[in-house]
């Protein structure tokens, strides 16, 4: 058996789940930059869809750990040969998620107002944020029952079936926004704000409908539930737990780091939403080779393949440096042109540049957090993917926000703590891999 898994092996798995993981963020920023254009109101508007942007990904972050703990599991299976011994947990967990998923809409959706006011948004950005999230909230039975069959799909080493559902989601979302958002005259009336809302709606669902057709005649599992608990269900709940608290701490940054750019102005928060949904986009370009990491890593556990998990860590790393890097030479030959792109207000795009190089520093190291994540994911060790996530949210990010903060340095502040949160969690997570799997060959 050779030592390392081959360059087309990884590729097979992080090629489509790199274009399966942009279709997320590429859908929020072609919302971003379909509002930031609208003739009426189109800062606010921006900075609404910011907001509510934000927090729509820190629930769907939290809860949609499920498919991380799926993935985890199908795959450590996979590799052992023993994919029957989940057969009965696939529909339970996918059932527990759709279940849940109502349950958080309800709940967010009658404190819509509260919450927002929680960012410090008010005013017209209040009431356009309730306004779009009161819609695309509806999307959470959607994106989560989807989230849990793509981590299937993953367990089973294949992302390609994912892909092919995101970018349709994708491409169909981007023509909705464009129709919905303006509108065609004698057709369809511009429904502005609830338009995008509407228009990701609607991609969700058939994202659903073309992941259900692929689960179906693709895996060999199903969505009839045994009368049965799975004996693994505690052991996924528990994975779930654990990254579920650690999501939580991760989404805990995010939300303070808008609530501060709302707080200094609806120029700045128009910025930041600008800043954290590129950012965004390329954690989830990026993510594609850590879902790589992700499966074969679980496969490689569950065979027990020490050394050549080891060879995975040291190869997927550099693939993904490079694509950052890569990443970061495109936006600096473009720099000023990018701005552009999502709006035009000449104050929010000063502030926008004078921040955005700060994002691009971090895409290496963000790189390398990244790939480690997924590995350990794969691995089951949501416990201390928990603790390091937490140790660098609240003696890293928040530490450094407060001190940026008082010393009046805006959105600068914002970003060297992002930074200084992701050196923490790419430092913990390589030094625990080498102390723990180098030494087991």
């Amino acid at each position: 058996m050779s030592e390392k898994v081959g360059f087309r092996e990884i590729n097979r798995i992080a090629v489509p789940a790199i274009i399966a993981g942009i279709a997320e963020p590429l859908i929020s920023l072609t919302d971003i930059a379909v509002i930031g254009n609208v003739k009426e109101h189109s800062v606010e508007a921006l900075a609404a869809v910011g907001i509510v942007g934000s927090f729509l990904s820190a629930i769907i972050w939290i809860v949609a750990q499920m498919k991380t703990a799926i993935s985890a599991l199908v795959s450590q299976h996979f590799g052992a040969g023993r994919l029957h011994a989940v057969k009965t947990l696939v529909p339970q967990a996918i059932a527990f998620n759709f279940v849940l998923s109502f349950v958080i809409y309800f709940v967010t959706a009658y404190f819509a107002e509260t919450i927002f006011s929680l960012y410090n948004a008010e005013g017209l950005i209040l009431e356009y944020a309730q306004d779009y999230y009161r819609i695309r909230a509806l999307g959470y039975p959607l994106t989560l029952v989807t989230f849990a069959i793509f981590g299937v799909f993953r367990g089973l080493q294949n992302t390609l079936w994912a892909m092919k559902c995101s970018l349709t989601g994708a491409f169909l979302n981007v023509v909705l926004d464009f129709m919905l958002v303006y509108g065609i005259e004698g057709w369809i009336p511009a429904m502005h704000i609830q338009g995008a809302a509407y228009a990701s709606l609607i991609s969700q669902a058939v994202m659903l409908g073309m992941a259900l057709y692929y689960f179906y005649k693709k895996t060999p599992f199903h969505l009839k539930l045994s009368k049965r608990i799975n004996p693994q269900m505690r052991g996924l709940l528990l994975m779930s737990a654990n990254l579920v608290v650690r999501t939580t701490a991760l989404n805990f940054a995010i939300y303070l780091a808008n609530a501060y750019a709302t707080d200094y102005g609806r120029n700045y928060i128009a910025a930041q939403s600008i800043l954290m949904n590129i950012w965004l986009f390329f954690s989830f370009f990026v993510d594609g080779y850590a879902s790589a990491g992700n499966a074969i890593s679980g496969r490689l556990l569950g065979a027990k393949d020490y050394k050549r998990l080891w060879r995975l860590s040291l190869d997927i790393s550099k693939y993904a440096i490079v694509i950052a890097l890569l990443l970061v030479g495109v936006c600096v030959m473009f720099y000023d042109e990018i701005g552009l792109i999502f709006n035009k207000e000449p104050a929010v795009l000063a502030l926008f540049s004078s921040v955005f190089w700060i994002v691009l520093l971090m895409q290496p190291v963000n790189a390398i957090a990244f790939m480690f994540d997924g590995i350990f994911k794969g691995l089951g060790e949501a416990k201390y993917l928990r603790n390091v996530l937490l140790w660098a949210t609240f003696l890293g990010f928040t530490p450094a926000l407060w001190v940026g903060d008082y010393l009046g340095m805006g959105l600068h502040a914002i970003w060297i703590a992002f930074f200084v949160w992701m050196l923490i969690r790419a430092g913990a997570l390589v030094i625990q891999f080498r102390r723990k799997y180098l030494l087991s060959w």
